[in-house]
């Protein structure tokens, strides 16, 4: 049986899902590949809760509890030290389920020295060109679930180019808050009403210019070109917001109650593509001649426009997928979704360690 250590640096949603799965199915996991999964540390900005020679499962568990009613992981005086200087007993896997900037370069650091990084974390990879070059060489860390969620978008890129297949485009719509509000307005409903709806549910981040701005889909699209080996940097890809410039420069409360202003000329796009027969989507489009990233008039007959609600899909068009291009289509977020396309990842890069 071989043992793997791991840092978990995150135990927010997808955190905590991630880790519940994980004690869940870690016996079929032993019996199947000869390997198990060891805590040594749970991170996250409040600090790291670690034992080097494992946590235990009920340690886990009330940290886990202790997290989710609001109290830090490391309270004042235990475990005080973060997760950047601790030292793993071997050779193992440092898991960044978090949504935080600048873990890129002690990430870059643990892969140079022999461990492994698992991702869903999106900023490590859309940082500076060098950080992803850092992460990615040799294939030293695994990112399924920073595009797609759980969906096998990254995989089945990789598959493709690594088989000899050369890219032609992506086209994808992979924001589910954003496929959420195009099926409303399509439906009738005002934009403002619509995003309202969505920030109740908590479909959008707590600020829904997050998910209005574009920038978390522009990170998306700038990983899928990296991935497909282009050497672009985050500059290069533009993301069309949803709203003026000049709603981004007020406070919440104000961008909340100010909504109706763009009810008109969203309307107005939607009444335009419908009477083109068409469906409006908010949809990144990557090529080696560059990239865009915004709402597009879609034909009634294109894979895109027949998403509803918030399902991503992907469509690649290589020389080999060239008349009918592959299609990757499914839920694109949630807690339990996408802690399993990071437990996918785990468990294949602990394969690969174990060999």
């Amino acid at each position: 049986m071989k043992t793997i250590p791991i840092i978990q640096i995150g135990v927010g949603g997808v955190g905590r899902a991630l880790t519940q799965q994980l004690l869940a199915h870690g016996d079929a996991l032993a019996a199947r590949y000869g390997i198990r999964f060891e805590y040594v540390g749970l991170a996250d900005s409040t600090g790291l809760r670690a034992r080097r020679l494992g946590l235990s499962v009920s340690e886990i568990t009330t940290a886990l509890a202790e997290k989710a009613v609001g109290q830090p992981l490391s309270p004042a005086g235990a475990f005080g030290m973060g997760w950047r200087s601790f030292i793993l007993p071997q050779r193992g896997i440092f898991i960044d389920v978090t949504a935080a900037g600048g873990h890129e370069q002690a990430l870059a650091e643990r892969v140079a020295t022999g461990h492994r990084v698992v991702l869903a974390n999106k900023k490590p990879l859309s940082a500076d060109f060098s950080a992803f070059q850092a992460l990615t060489k040799g294939g030293g860390t695994r990112y399924e679930a920073t595009v797609g969620a759980g969906l096998p978008v990254i995989s089945t890129l990789q598959s493709l180019l690594d088989s000899g297949d050369t890219l032609t485009r992506i086209e994808a719509a992979m924001s589910g808050t954003l496929g959420y509000l195009c099926t409303e307005l399509e439906a009738g409903k005002l934009l403002s009403a619509a995003v309202r709806e969505a920030h109740r549910l908590g479909y959008t981040e707590p600020d829904p210019r997050d998910d209005l701005s574009g920038a978390d889909v522009a990170r998306k699209a700038l990983i899928l070109a990296r991935t497909c080996g282009l050497p672009w940097e985050p500059v290069q890809i533009q993301a069309e917001p949803w709203f003026p410039a000049a709603l981004g420069d007020v406070s919440l409360d104000e961008f909340m109650a100010r909504l109706e202003e763009l009810d008109a000329p969203f309307a107005a796009r939607v009444a335009e593509a419908q009477a083109a027969g068409g469906a409006l989507r908010y949809v990144a489009t990557i090529s080696a001649e560059g990239a865009s990233v915004g709402l597009r008039v879609l034909p009634g007959d294109h894979p895109l426009a027949s998403l509803r609600g918030p399902d991503n899909l992907f469509s690649f068009t290589t020389a080999r997928y060239a008349e009918r291009p592959l299609v990757v289509r499914g839920p694109g977020a949630g807690y339990a979704v996408t802690a399993a396309g990071v437990l996918a990842d785990l468990v294949a890069t602990a394969r690969e360690l174990r060999a």
